[in-house]
């Protein structure tokens, strides 16, 4: 457990689901826990008892990537912890595969001709995933390695890699449903009887969905309120001039009123209690990181390349590197808009930040 950790609470200590299996958090909510390839190593999945429709059943939030091996451990939890009754609905947090990936195949396997089992997601989220599932966004191919090149990432290797990587997004999620139910912000959903309240939030994904209900005093935040680790905050070839930090600060601040002891259901690490301390060391976090880059930019204007070794001590994969490049611009971004960097783009078409003309 790292410092920042430390200031939090676990209230399920060490404990974790069995694989196949469940464990219940609070009443008729129970956690899933699935294996990703990816050094983060794993997604929390959540399931919710639920009556829809005059059915009784289960609501699923979040699904995994579509691999065989969460499929066979989907049918586990089929078999061992739905007490012979039936999914009902698919609420996916956000558009990225960890989390969509098999919403098209829960969907399928649960809907019947009198009862769709409908995905319930943002339209913003909804419409990008089946985009994505079509070609890429964000995430590989010719547009990714040359978003990437302009932002000083040259190393010819690492570029042929990235543009081999145009299927990434389709490979983990090959389908979305056909159709689905809008969620927005301020939206109330009546799960099991109970009002799960949807909290719109942006930087990470389009239009993230978080839940929240005040009377088991319970957050399913997704990927917006991580305990371990510091979301991913990225631009993306397909918004070249975004400024996602800024937005993804605003969007975690809308969490502070949310009353104390409420039990954070994030997708990755542990839940935990603590989340207004949790929001107040993610402010921390990027004002350090934000320091750190300005003062490099000022003392030599850089590239979000050159800043891979400011923001991140460790040494970095392919596949954290473009998670780091996107992370690294939108660092530069933040500090480009409000004006402590100026931004030029050299005759090399490199994109430099430095200080303010």
């Amino acid at each position: 457990m790292n410092a920042l950790e430390a200031q939090l609470h676990y209230p399920f200590g060490d404990k974790l689901p069995a694989p196949g299996g469940t464990l219940e958090v609070a009443p008729g909510v129970r956690w899933i826990r699935m294996a990703l390839p990816f050094a983060l190593d794993h997604i929390n999945l959540w399931l919710l008892r639920d009556r829809l429709d005059g059915r009784e059943g289960w609501t699923v939030v979040d699904c995994c990537i579509a691999r065989d091996e969460a499929k066979a451990q989907w049918e586990q939890v089929f078999a061992n912890s739905l007490e012979g009754l039936p999914i009902l609905r698919v609420i996916v947090t956000h558009m990225h595969p960890d989390h969509i990936g098999l919403a098209h195949w829960l969907c399928e396997r649960w809907s019947t001709p009198g009862h769709p089992c409908r995905l319930w997601i943002s339209a913003t989220d909804y419409n990008a995933a089946r985009v994505a599932s079509q070609g890429t966004t964000g995430f590989g191919g010719e547009s990714a390695a040359n978003f990437f090149a302009s932002h000083g990432l040259t190393d010819p290797e690492s570029l042929e890699k990235i543009r081999g990587r145009a299927n990434y997004y389709p490979s983990m999620v090959p389908a979305v449903p056909r159709a689905f139910r809008r969620l927005q912000d301020g939206d109330a959903v009546r799960i099991g009887g109970r009002e799960w309240r949807c909290i719109s939030g942006y930087g990470h994904a389009p239009e993230h969905i978080s839940l929240f209900c005040a009377e088991l005093k319970v957050l399913v935040s997704g990927d917006m309120l991580l305990p371990r680790i510091s979301t991913n905050i990225s631009v993306h070839d397909v918004e070249p001039e975004s400024d996602p930090l800024r937005l993804f600060l605003a969007s975690v601040d809308k969490f502070k009123p949310l009353p104390e002891g409420t039990l954070v259901l994030p997708s990755h690490g542990k839940p935990f209690t603590g989340l207004h301390r949790r929001v107040e060391q993610l402010h921390e976090h990027h004002r350090d990181r934000l320091v750190e880059v300005l003062e490099a930019c000022l003392a030599k204007p850089g590239t979000a390349a050159e800043m891979l070794s400011v923001l991140f001590k460790r040494t970095l994969d392919l596949h954290q590197t473009t998670f780091a490049m996107g992370e690294s611009v939108a660092h530069l971004h933040a500090l480009w808009y409000s004006g402590q960097l100026r931004r030029e783009r050299g005759a090399d078409g490199i994109w430099r930040f430095g200080a303010p003309a």
